[in-house]
């Protein structure tokens, strides 16, 4: 069955009305087709782009532009079905380097709006299929500290030798203590270029960042442990709470404004009105797989074959544990799956307090 996409999207933080847009499923891969062809050759005057220019040519109008190759295949369709219904849709011709070339797609047409509409056509389906990606990075403030991580190691042994009888409670479920941290938000960057540009859109949060902490390091406590779901005898994520030590909401207000201005950017897809501050200590993921991380909030944790384990013991004796204090001075962007010299994730980017 066919199943209609929102007539509005936001591309680049600019938000488009368009035409429907039908997505049918195929077996090796996803294609799409458009509502048929202009009945003129005068086409909407809502399908504008002014994210790329148009040149004229000798021969009419050309629009070239980077798309990450990952998301190529969904361009062409399968058998190319999906390149050839744009190009008869709109009355151009679409170019695309081969698999796994980074490089432009080049739109050329007769006509100035044929091309535009192609352009913004062509946005629509990759913006659609970018967000069935993986994430691959996300913006993290660490909660590494030696003092933490000493204190988090201390925490993991006393709950071992006091609670260890409990249902599922097993050393596997612990975080490393070396990649502690916070998950600000995540992001599908597909390619260098998306990457650099990223790290500079993080460098553009700084003036607000140092307006609410005035220039200065952020102290920060944290203190006490909190857990997930709404049974404490079946969790799946125990998370040590982090708070500003002045009690002050500087920390949540960072978070926040961070999520907006890539959300504006359409890098982001806001889940939440307000960043769960969570700095995750156990979780069942990592029971299964010693290579899950715990990047993200609830909502972004898969949850099949998860064993929970039952945390009232640990909530009565460990509810008000203090893992320590420390001075926040940074937000990076981290990759996922990595690790540098530190034992913490590799950094692609940063953006400093003070």
């Amino acid at each position: 069955m066919d199943v209609l996409r929102p007539t509005l999207i936001n591309i680049n933080g600019r938000i488009y009305r368009k035409n429907a847009i039908r997505e049918e499923n195929y077996e090796e891969e996803e294609d799409l087709s458009y509502m048929g062809p202009p009945e003129s050759e005068e086409f909407a005057e809502d399908e504008t782009c002014d994210t790329y220019s148009v040149e004229k040519t000798d021969k009419g109008y050309r629009c070239a532009f980077d798309v990450p190759s990952v998301l190529y295949k969904y361009i062409i369709g399968k058998k190319g079905e999906t390149r050839r219904r744009l190009e008869f849709d709109t009355k151009t011709s679409i170019s695309i380097p081969k698999q796994g070339v980074e490089g432009q797609i080049v739109i050329t047409g007769a006509h100035k709006a044929a091309v535009l509409s192609a352009v913004t056509r062509v946005e629509v389906l990759i913006e659609s299929f970018r967000r069935k990606q993986p994430f691959t990075h996300f913006l993290s403030i660490p909660l590494n500290d030696p003092k933490i991580q000493e204190r988090f190691l201390k925490f993991k042994d006393e709950v071992l030798q006091q609670c260890s009888q409990d249902n599922g409670v097993e050393a596997s479920i612990f975080q490393n203590p070396a990649k502690l941290h916070l998950t600000i938000g995540t992001l599908a960057l597909l390619n260098e270029t998306e990457v650099r540009k990223a790290c500079e859109h993080l460098q553009e949060c700084q003036n607000f960042i140092r307006d609410i902490t005035e220039g200065k390091p952020l102290p920060l406590e944290v203190t006490g442990i909190e857990y997930m779901n709404d049974d404490p005898g079946m969790v799946d994520v125990l998370y040590a709470k982090v708070d500003v030590k002045d009690r002050s909401d500087k920390l949540q207000a960072i978070a926040d404004q961070l999520i907006e201005h890539f959300v504006s950017l359409g890098l982001m897809v806001k889940e939440w009105d307000r960043v769960k501050l969570h700095g995750t200590v156990m979780n069942t993921l990592f029971r299964k797989d010693t290579t899950s991380e715990d990047t993200g909030g609830p909502g972004r944790q898969t949850v099949s074959e998860r064993e929970a384990f039952d945390a009232r013991n640990i909530l009565k004796k460990f509810n008000n544990f203090h893992f320590g204090e420390f001075e926040l001075n940074t937000v990076l962007l981290s990759q996922r799956y990595s690790t540098d010299c530190t034992g913490y994730y590799t950094t692609a980017g940063s953006v400093n307090f003070a």
